[in-house]
């Protein structure tokens, strides 16, 4: 049965401190301004975060066994403070460092992964388009061979950490042809930033993760090498859903973040807050609700570091993809409900001051909705759940 270690415990304390010391001091501002502290993400990297899981070889922290469980420890911990800067790391590494990291040729390594380990550089995934989200099948990017290039055409949609200052490289799906059967033939390309043809659209307004970068992309006629192809041709379908399958784990951790800093905050407030003459927390209306807040955490933070130890477990060949899988969506439907549900009972508890932008219930409010809707909705985990279950699709 797995445990957290001593280990572990010491690490989500040092991540604690970084995240009280360097996010939540200027966390309000960022929100405000919707802005991107480029500068933080350096300062994740000299940490080792973007790097836990990835060999010493090209920068990272050698954990190959077990790294999965330590880099959710981090996200769940920077999005106690601030989902947004939760997000760049979990986006960082399991979009954009993880694909290469899993799939790319030692001259891809080579080239990307020393900067992306260390901070230097993001890196992004472009698989949702404006016409293909839960039905990644259905990419209309094409790419096709030409003259020993690949020229690419099409949009992408929700791309984060695509247009930041320090942005190196974006890899996307798009159609290279078709299968025996007729169905699309769907591969990866590595697409570095500033390569003609590669246009970053204005950021998105967006209700929540106002500091998390975000924007679409187009290509026209946007011509990179034939050796930027990531793994084999035709794979990019499959290694997406693999992504998908560590993102997931990932985004239950940023919930269990939210919901952890929500039963702290009711907790705080409904025992200071006065009304008719004593706290509100006495009122068992309030208490109640409470409670139910710290059960959710507690079964949501369970389900999570069970994905995340059976995810370690498959890395090192003791464990089923299946079971990955599924635990994987159990624990993003339950975490993210969570999360969105603790929000909404923090708002409540908080009464007018929930409202109010000065507490961070807000922030998180706004932030939580998106949970149950990247890395595959809530919907599309109920489905993979029930096909692990047996049942008839």
């Amino acid at each position: 049965m797995f445990e957290l270690t001593q280990d572990h415990e010491d690490f989500r304390r040092l991540v604690r401190e970084f995240a009280e010391a360097e996010v939540a001091p200027h966390v309000e501002q960022w929100d405000r301004d919707a802005s991107f502290p480029t500068d933080l993400v350096p300062k994740m990297g000299e940490l080792g975060l973007f790097g836990l899981n990835a060999p010493e070889e090209f920068g990272g922290a050698g954990l190959e066994e077990g790294g999965f469980t330590y880099l959710c420890l981090a996200i769940e911990e920077l999005g106690r403070v601030d989902q947004s800067v939760g997000i760049t790391l979990s986006a960082g590494v399991g979009l954009g460092i993880n694909p290469i990291l899993s799939f790319g040729s030692q001259e891809q390594k080579e080239r990307f992964l020393p900067d992306l380990l260390a901070g230097r550089a993001l890196a992004g995934f472009g698989l949702t388009e404006p016409e293909a989200g839960s039905d990644a099948a259905a990419t209309r990017t094409r790419a096709r061979l030409e003259d020993g290039s690949w020229v690419i055409n099409g949009a992408k949609a929700f791309i984060t950490n695509s247009g930041t200052d320090i942005t190196s490289v974006v890899t996307v799906t798009a159609r290279t042809g078709e299968t025996v059967d007729g169905r699309p033939e769907i591969s990866a390309i590595m697409v570095p930033s500033g390569t003609e043809g590669f246009v970053v659209e204005p950021a998105y307004r967006k209700l929540g993760w106002h500091i998390s970068d975000t924007h679409g992309l187009t290509f026209q006629d946007c011509r990179v090498p034939e050796d930027h192809l990531l793994g084999e041709r035709g794979e990019g379908f499959r290694q997406f859903l693999k992504t998908l399958d560590d993102g997931r784990i990932a985004i239950s951790a940023l919930a269990v973040g939210c919901a952890q800093r929500m039963l702290e905050e009711t907790t705080a407030y409904a025992s200071e807050r006065i009304a008719f003459g004593r706290p509100i927390a006495v009122n068992q209306g309030v208490s109640f609700q409470i409670s139910d807040l710290a059960v959710m955490v507690e079964a949501a933070r369970l389900l999570t570091y069970k994905a995340a130890w059976l995810n370690d477990e498959r890395e090192a060949g003791r464990r089923s993809l299946a079971e990955v899988k599924q635990a994987a969506a159990i624990a993003k439907l339950y975490s993210t409900e969570a999360a969105v549900t603790a929000t909404r009972i923090a708002t409540q508890v908080f009464g007018g001051n929930g409202f109010m932008e000065e507490y961070p219930v807000a922030r998180f409010f706004r932030d939580a909705k998106i949970l149950e809707i990247g890395e595959g909705t809530s919907e599309v985990q109920r489905m993979v759940i029930a096909r692990g279950l047996g049942l008839p699709s």
